[in-house]
């Protein structure tokens, strides 16, 4: 069991964190739900898992585009309009039956093995939550349970919410893994370069 924790603690260092603002929806689930209920679907249009989906078809795109380029620009110029309107079209999609609001904004401490939040209630170590957020950067939604592993007083003077939540997540998509990872890695240089400049 030591070895277990040992490694997932090796894992969890392995990932950047950064300090970020997402809007972050969560509500508390029962153990049994996360066990019988399967929240993926596979299916490559089901809202969690678009943008994820869309993001791996724009890379394959990306090296045929570089190759019709080469023998026909006005071609390239084409396809490229014609991709930005699927994005839009996609980021509708993904932003339509969601619960966001303005004031679902939160700051976060972000990685790609779990997060801590502002959350505006005390919760307990061992509960069970489902998360929604919305990664501005490539406009993704991401939807994945969580156990939550500390709450603590928020010591952030600025913030509004009482507490900071922490959590793992604990059955997370690969794919969607892979969009925080580039979501924390864009943000990470976004950060680097404003320190550069002030």
């Amino acid at each position: 069991m030591k070895e277990k924790q040992a490694m997932h603690a090796e894992d969890r260092r392995r990932y950047f964190r950064i300090d970020d603002e997402v809007n972050l929806f969560y509500k508390k689930v029962d153990e049994k739900e996360i066990n019988d209920f399967s929240y993926v679907s596979d299916d490559i249009l089901s809202t969690s898992s678009l943008s994820a989906a869309m993001d791996m078809l724009a890379q394959e795109a990306q090296l045929i585009l570089r190759r019709v380029e080469r023998s026909d620009p006005d071609i390239a110029d084409y396809l490229k309009l014609m991709d930005d309107k699927i994005d839009l079209i996609g980021r509708a999609l993904v932003m339509q039956g969601t619960n966001f609001t303005e004031q679902s904004a939160r700051n976060v401490n972000l990685s790609a093995a779990g997060l801590a939040f502002d959350c505006e209630e005390a919760l307990q170590a061992g509960d069970f939550l489902e998360i929604k957020m919305l990664l501005t950067s490539c406009m993704a939604v991401i939807v994945t349970f969580v156990k939550v592993i500390n709450c603590r007083k928020n010591e952030n003077p600025d913030s509004e919410f009482p507490y900071m939540i922490g959590v793992d997540y604990l059955n997370i998509k690969d794919q969607d893994r892979e969009l925080l990872i580039k979501h924390v890695v864009k943000r990470q240089m976004q950060q680097i370069r404003s320190k550069k400049e002030v």
